[in-house]
């Protein structure tokens, strides 16, 4: 019997078709594939596991390698730095000592410039740019900031760029320090030549046995030859043999020489300021041409000497400080304003030093806080500006101080004493008021036209007398305005006129212009024109009205006071005439009667005779002096001039008072010079002076009296003094006692017609002569009477 699952698969067998014979066959496929591949794969893994596990192996052997190379790299006292190319940071191994100067932390490191100097740092970063462009290897010697020294090797291996910093020391290190030295001071001497060569000034080397080894072109040039190879050749030397002696002589102990010594050079003679070093290893020097500075110093001293006394000329104190704020320049002013010591001046104080010492000297403004003015002052010296200042001194001064800051530094003041001009402002001001004042209240009209004819100026007089209104004089008229408003008749119309054309006028020579106006209400104005040295014209109006009616009235009374005075001198003449000719009867019949030819008289007919003919005399003189003092005022009296001699003129006038001196118990004394000499004059006229004025002294002496008469000479004069000792005249006689009948009486026979001394005074003063009258009540009285020697020569000096 078959088994049950053998059918199963027999019916599933006939009922599988072909296509699903061909599935069945791909999976069958499939599966040995399958296991044929996971035998691969098995297989493989094992292999792989091998592998690995001799990589891994080979891993442990090549880090350890690593890791001793790096403990190796460690130890060694440098740094590597490698860059792979790949972008990535690079690697960093080693350590250098801190003294070295080379950063520990990597990004320090690579930031070359924060610990090399930046020289240092530009030429490896210049030597690592062309390792990586062009693999060109570098070894240099770096100095750090801190002044050590390391160094630096570049190369490539492997397609990677290393870097290695080592640290010099020992001798190494000195290697390099004396290289460097070495290259800066190569690079140093390089760059001095090349400057001095560029220089327009002679330089030159010497070694120590003093021969020449290096020139610049400009010495070449100054001894005339080619170039400067061809100067250390032939060994030309600059400087010629008395200033190398001078250079020899006058070296200090540092071996330096420096003169200014002129030199020919290019041909030329020229002033050098010549510097030479010398040292046990050679010497050096440089010649500077100094003449252009030569020359500006002389003009510029010079210009400063004319300065300095032009500035002493000035009236305002001038001081200079410069930037070190010290005293530069004072002028004399200066000096004398603030009266500081010549020396102190001198040893060139500070400003504030200066503001110090005039303050103590009680010189400055008095301040509350002087410390804060102070400051305040100096503070000129960071000014842009120039500031100006008032100072009002302790002793009434008042100084405008101007402090003018210098570009360069420093500051110049100008003291300017401005009290005079201060007091003449206000006295200008004050007499601008006053004037204004004075001329707002003047009776007078006053108006001033500006040279455009209209008005500028008035008063109110002017309105006044004008009847013009002050709004219509407000608006400045011109002066044609003006005439139609005050002009109301033809005279003041053409006077009017008269006027504006001065005004108007374009004459060259203007000139002061016056006349008189007659309105038409009976008023009578003087006006004048003025012209001003502005071009404009002053016209003053004065109402003389009243002047004019007073001096109308004044010449009919004058005229009638001289027909009085007319009449007055024909009566007196008629009546002196008229009375001389009976008086010099009775004189006449009186001396026939006293004479005893013609019969004897009593005693009292002798005694009446005597008395008519004394009193006929006194009258007769009367009447003699009223025609004198006639004749003068007529004046047509001459003095008949000629020699006189002093003493016989003072004699005959004593003689003839002879018989009066002796009644009034009189003593004369005549005091004359027996040297008087001569005198021209008119001798009777003078005698007549004489006579009256001793016959006055002995009408006031007292009975026993005495009465002096002084003759003297001095110069070209000759005095006459006569003194009486009586009772004097009293004070408010003595003034006019040279007027006619003017007389003093202390006693009966003290009387006079009072015409005595009129007529000395016109006598005297008709010789060219003056009269001096002193008299003190109780002492008595002196008249002194000078005339001059010789009239004509008088009447010379003072025409002279």
């Amino acid at each position: 019997m078959r088994p049950a699952s053998a059918d199963v698969l027999s019916d599933t067998l006939a009922a599988i078709n072909p296509d699903m014979m061909i599935l069945f066959g791909a999976l069958g496929g499939m599966c040995a594939f399958a296991i044929t591949t996971a035998a691969v794969l098995i297989r493989h893994r094992r292999q792989s596991a091998d592998l690995t596990e001799a990589l891994e192996k080979e891993k442990s052997d090549l880090k350890f390698r690593v890791d001793r190379l790096e403990a190796m790299l460690n130890t060694d006292e440098q740094r590597v730095i490698v860059w792979t190319g790949n972008g990535a940071m690079p690697q960093i191994w080693g350590i250098l000592p801190d003294k070295s100067g080379v950063p520990r932390p990597p990004a320090q490191l690579l930031a070359f410039g924060s610990w090399l100097t930046a020289k240092c740092a530009g030429d490896l970063e210049r030597h690592l740019d062309m390792l990586f462009r062009s693999g060109e290897t570098f070894s240099t010697t770096l100095k750090t900031r801190t002044g050590s020294y390391v160094e630096a090797h570049g190369r490539t291996t492997g397609g990677a760029v290393v870097l290695r910093l080592r640290d010099l020391t020992g001798e190494r290190q000195m290697q390099a320090e004396l290289a460097a030295r070495n290259a800066k001071i190569s690079g140093e001497l390089h760059m001095l030549h090349s400057l001095l060569d560029a220089m327009p000034a002679p330089a030159w080397q010497r070694d120590a046995e003093g021969n020449l080894i290096w020139a610049n072109q400009a010495y070449a040039e100054a001894v005339e030859m080619p170039n400067a190879e061809q100067v250390i050749q032939d060994g030309t030397a600059f400087l010629d043999a008395a200033a190398r002696t001078a250079m020899a002589v006058q070296r200090d102990e540092d071996g330096c020489f420096n003169a200014r010594i002129p030199i020919v050079a290019c041909g030329e003679r020229c002033v050098f300021e010549v510097t030479d070093v010398n040292a046990n290893v050679g010497g050096a020097g440089i010649a500077v041409d100094i003449s252009e500075m030569e020359q500006a110093r002389k003009e510029l001293n010079r210009a400063e000497d004319f300065h300095g006394r032009t500035l002493d000329q000035l009236a305002a104190a001038v001081a200079i400080y410069g930037s070190d704020r010290k005293l530069q320049f004072y002028n004399a002013a200066f000096r004398q304003l603030w009266d500081l010591d010549p020396a102190f001046l001198e040893s060139r104080p500070e400003d504030g030093a200066v503001l110090d010492a005039l303050r103590a000297a009680r010189k400055l403004p008095e301040q509350a806080d002087y410390r804060v003015w102070r400051n305040k002052m100096l503070e000129s010296y960071q000014s842009l500006e120039a500031k100006e200042n008032w100072w009002h001194l302790p002793d009434g001064r008042t100084l405008r101080v101007i402090a003018n800051p210098h570009s360069q530094g420093g500051v110049t003041y100008i003291y300017e004493n401005v009290t005079e001009q201060l007091d003449l402002e206000s006295r200008y001001n004050a007499l601008a008021r006053v004037q204004g004042e004075t001329l707002d209240n003047l009776s007078e009209a006053v108006a001033v036209f500006g040279s455009d004819g209209k008005l500028r100026l008035w008063n109110p007089a002017f309105g006044k007398i004008w009847r013009l209104e002050e709004d219509q004089l407000a608006e400045l008229p011109h002066v044609k305005e003006v005439v139609s408003a005050c002009t109301l008749n033809d005279v003041e119309k053409e006077a009017w006129e008269q006027l504006a054309g001065n005004v108007t006028g374009l004459l060259d020579n203007r000139t002061q212009k016056v006349s008189r106006l007659e309105r038409h209400n009976g008023d009578v104005l003087d006006y004048a024109t003025v012209p001003l040295p502005d071009g404009g014209t002053l016209v003053t109006f004065v109402d003389v009205t009243d002047s004019v009616n007073v001096e109308r009235a004044l010449v009919e009374k004058n005229e009638a006071l001289e027909q009085a005075d007319q009449i007055k001198n024909a009566f007196i003449q008629h009546v002196s005439y008229e009375l001389r000719s009976p008086l010099t009867n009775i004189i006449g019949f009186a001396q026939l009667l006293s004479d005893p030819k013609f019969g004897d008289l009593s005693d009292k007919q002798s005694e009446y005779a005597d008395y008519i003919q004394s009193s006929s005399s006194a009258l007769l003189a009367i009447i003699n002096d009223i025609l004198d003092l006639a004749t003068l005022d007529a004046g047509i009296m001459e003095l008949d001039l000629g020699e006189v001699d002093v003493a016989s003129t003072v004699s005959a006038a004593v003689e003839g008072l002879k018989d009066r001196i002796a009644e009034a118990r009189i003593t004369l004394q005549t005091h004359v010079p027996s040297d008087i000499g001569n005198m021209i004059a008119d001798e009777k006229r003078l005698r007549q002076v004489l006579f009256n004025l001793i016959s006055n002294a002995v009408r006031y002496s007292e009975p026993d009296g005495v009465v002096d008469v002084t003759c003297a000479r001095e110069n070209d004069t000759v005095s006459f003094v006569v003194k009486d000792h009586g009772y004097g005249i009293p004070a408010e006689i003595l003034t006019q006692v040279f007027n006619r009948f003017v007389g003093h009486d202390t006693g009966a026979r003290r009387q006079g017609a009072g015409l005595g001394l009129a007529i000395v005074k016109s006598f005297v003063e008709l010789h060219g002569g003056t009269v001096d009258i002193v008299s003190l009540e109780g002492t008595g009285t002196t008249v002194t009477c000078t005339f001059p020697a010789r009239p004509d020569l008088a009447d010379q000096d003072a025409a002279e």
